[in-house]
C-alpha cells in the first residue's frame, strides 16, 4: 500500500482518496486514520465531501496548494473544510458558518488545526467578517440558500483577480419547481460578467441534485 499523489497535498491510496492529517491522530468525522512511511493519512469520504466526489469523478482544475488563502463559505462542522487545511497547510482557511449548532462543532476541529479560522456570520452580510480576511487565492462555497450565485457575487471582492471559485450549485435550495438544469444554466448566467467558466463535474452516485463548478475571476 502506498500513498500515490495525484494533485497537491491530494493523495489516492489504493482506489480512495485522502490527506496528510495535519493534527496527528485527530478525525474529524470519524474517518479512517493510515500509516503510510511515517506520515498520519485521512481517507476522505466522497459521501461526505463534494470536493471529494468531484475529484474522484475527474475533476482536473484542482488549484489548491499548500500555501492557498481559501475563504471557505458554508463550513459546516469541518468535515471538507478539514481536508482543505490538510492540503493548505502553509496558508489559511477562513470558514464561514452561518449555524451556531454546526459553529459548536467547528470550532474544536479550528483549535486543533491553527491554520483554520471560524466565523459565526451569513455568508449574504460580507460587511460582518471584511476586516478578518484578507486577499484570497479560493473561494469554495457550499450553501443551502436561494441566491446562491447572488452570494459568490458578494464575497468575490475577497478573491484575487485570476483566483478560482469552486460553487456547489445545489438546485433545490434555489427553485424545486425548475428541473435542475435549468436552475443549474441560470446560477452561471448569473456569474458571466464576473467569472469565466473552467469545468462542471457531476457528483453522481456520490451526490444529487447538485453542480460542481469551477469558476474563475476575471
Amino acid at each position: 500500500m502506498e500513498a500515490k499523489r495525484l494533485f497537491d497535498g491530494i493523495y489516492r491510496i489504493n482506489s480512495r482518496l485522502a490527506t496528510e492529517n495535519s493534527s496527528r491522530g485527530r478525525k474529524v468525522y470519524g474517518e479512517e486514520l493510515v500509516e503510510l512511511d511515517g506520515k498520519e493519512y485521512r481517507l476522505w469520504n466522497p459521501y461526505r465531501s463534494k470536493l471529494a466526489a468531484a475529484i474522484l469523478n475527474g475533476l482536473k482544475a484542482v488549484k489548491f496548494e499548500a500555501d492557498s488563502v481559501v475563504l471557505y463559505l458554508g463550513a459546516a462542522t469541518g468535515t471538507t473544510a478539514s481536508h482543505v487545511g490538510d492540503i493548505a497547510r502553509e496558508g489559511a482557511v477562513f470558514c464561514v458558518e452561518f449555524s451556531e449548532r454546526n459553529m459548536r462543532e467547528l470550532i474544536p476541529v479550528c483549535e486543533e488545526r491553527q491554520n483554520m479560522l471560524p466565523l459565526l456570520c451569513d455568508a449574504n452580510d460580507v460587511e460582518k467578517y471584511s476586516g478578518a480576511v484578507p486577499e484570497c487565492s479560493i473561494i469554495y462555497q457550499d450553501v443551502s440558500a436561494r441566491n446562491q450565485a447572488e452570494i459568490l457575487k458578494k464575497n468575490a471582492q475577497f478573491l484575487k483577480r485570476g483566483g478560482y471559485a469552486y460553487f456547489v450549485i445545489k438546485s433545490q435550495s434555489i427553485d424545486v419547481s425548475k428541473r435542475p438544469e435549468q436552475v443549474f444554466r441560470k446560477e452561471l448566467a448569473e456569474l458571466h460578467g464576473m467569472f469565466e467558466l473552467v469545468e462542471k463535474v457531476d457528483l453522481e452516485p456520490f451526490d444529487s441534485l447538485h453542480l460542481f463548478v469551477v469558476l474563475r475571476k476575471k
